[in-house]
């Protein structure tokens, strides 16, 4: 009389899916925070191209609500026009220039916006996020480079600075606190790079500031980013379930099968 293998009970399998699960569910967990950065939501631009820029403003510094954001522009964009947001104030640092920089259509500046700061009315809590958004005009020969805009965040205690520089061939995302940026793209032909900067709120106060002090910046520091991890945990958790599933189907199709009898 042939013998009968002991099937595994379903609850062994309903422990599998579930351990699979949670597997997943931790590495999108871990995922999360370390890769909320201060960075531009848009993606490559095309130069000559007048482009609205959002700067998603994430978690404070630690633990501590953000008060200030402060973003320094390129040398290569003299002058930029900040969207208004009523949940902040706007003010723009200025720089004299050696000589003037003509802007084309009869139109010259003799100082240029070096950093917008955002004040914050109320203090940007954890757990909010919140978007900035400047109006610039990308430079005609800026294609095949990346344009950085590195930027302060102040909170109640303490900062953060987004100013690191990926070294030559380096990732970005390998840096722990990289600063925001723009891959500039070669201008399709015709196109006319023209975006909707969006409504305007007319209870922001905008203030100028004048200053001779050049932006800075901070190549300190180095982390990986998470988010190959949060897509392999998802996958983890989806594979899981179904090989749990696959196994519980055959696991009751077994225990049917063992219960007949040899007709010899």
């Amino acid at each position: 009389m042939p013998m009968s293998l002991p099937q595994p009970s379903s609850r062994v399998f309903r422990r599998v899916i579930v351990g699979a699960v949670a597997v997943g569910a931790g590495l999108l967990v871990t995922a999360g925070p370390a890769s909320a950065h201060v960075e531009i939501q848009e993606g490559d631009q095309a130069a000559g191209s007048e482009a609205v820029l959002t700067f998603g403003v994430p978690h404070g510094c630690e633990d501590s609500p953000t008060t200030k954001i402060r973003i320094q522009l390129p040398e290569s964009i003299p002058t930029v026009t900040p969207v208004l947001n009523a949940n902040w104030d706007i003010s723009l640092v200025k720089q004299q220039l050696d000589a003037p920089i003509d802007l084309g259509e009869g139109e010259s500046i003799t100082e240029r916006i070096t950093e917008v700061d955002f004040a914050a009315k109320t203090p940007l809590p954890i757990g909010f996020m919140d978007t900035l958004k400047l109006s610039v005009k990308i430079p005609d020969d800026a294609a095949g480079t990346t344009l950085t805009f590195p930027t302060i965040q102040e909170c109640t205690v303490g900062q953060t600075d987004w100013t690191q520089l990926p070294a030559a061939g380096q990732d970005p995302e390998e840096l722990a606190h990289p600063a925001p940026a723009v891959n500039v793209v070669a201008a399709a032909e015709g196109e006319g790079g023209h975006h909707d900067e969006g409504d305007a709120e007319s209870s922001t106060t905008i203030k100028d500031t004048t200053t001779t002090t050049a932006p800075s910046s901070d190549d300190s520091g180095d982390d990986g980013s998470s988010r190959g991890l949060a897509i392999a945990g998802l996958a983890t958790g989806v594979v899981g379930m179904a090989l749990g599933g696959r196994a519980l189907a055959v696991s009751r199709g077994g225990s049917g099968a063992s219960g007949s009898s040899d007709p010899k």
